[in-house]
């Protein structure tokens, strides 16, 4: 869908979220967002049905958290700067002004909601995220010196920036490794502190369960692992 806001474009990866996303495209600021592009990885309960009819572009992708992020960024050429959120109903749309603003304004090529900062409905996060998130933020920081408190998947980018990054991450490591290359190419990063609220439709593939979380870590800490090894 193009809209009034230029080259900004949201990519929200979804699967089997039909419950949340049409009420997460409806929320979503259209004077500040010019593309809003849902990334399907096989949803069976009516996802991408919904999000069309909620205005959206939809595309599809093969399963895997970074892959549908990929397809995504690579569906918004053309678009300048890429928020990236998700489906689900968590992550609150009415910090994409501020976070574009950060950007287009002010002069930041990154910047990523921090929910460790900001106010948090009970039960939206487990304590284990937070301390999960601010241990990789300051490894971060420790080795490249950008220090981060969250690896929350609401987050802006300018495209031609992540481009550069190089990502290679395919599953639930994406988000930490875009840090990780942020941080090492030195772009100028901000983190705002964003409201955070329960989901409103879905499940977790990650905190939901504790086979989801303990895979979901170990390729957390092998992308880390990965990434600090490997050949600037």
């Amino acid at each position: 869908m193009t809209t009034s806001g230029g080259g900004a474009a949201v990519v929200i990866p979804t699967l089997n979220e039909v419950e949340s996303i049409g009420a997460v495209i409806a929320a979503l600021p259209r004077d500040v967002l010019g593309r809003i592009i849902v990334v399907d990885s096989g949803s069976t309960d009516g996802t991408v049905e919904a999000a069309r009819c909620a205005g959206a572009e939809v595309v599809t992708a093969a399963r895997g958290y970074g892959v549908a992020c990929l397809t995504g960024v690579d569906a918004a050429d053309g678009c300048d700067i890429i928020v990236f959120m998700d489906g689900d109903g968590a992550d609150d749309p009415a910090a994409i002004p501020k976070m574009v603003a950060a950007i287009r304004t002010d002069g930041y090529d990154f910047v990523i909601a921090s929910r460790a900062r900001g106010k948090r409905e009970r039960g939206s996060i487990g304590a284990h995220q937070i301390l999960a998130g601010l241990a990789a933020g300051a490894l971060i920081g420790l080795f490249y010196g950008t220090r981060y408190t969250d690896m929350s998947a609401l987050r802006a980018i300018r495209r031609d920036m992540l481009l550069k990054l190089g990502m290679r991450e395919r599953t639930y490591g994406w988000n930490l490794e875009m840090q990780m290359r942020a941080a090492r190419l030195r772009l100028r990063v901000l983190e705002l502190p964003v409201a955070y609220r329960r989901r409103s439709g879905g499940r977790s593939k990650v905190a939901g369960n504790w086979g989801g979380s303990i895979k979901a870590g170990a390729r957390i800490v092998a992308t880390f692992a990965r990434v600090i090894l490997e050949r600037e």
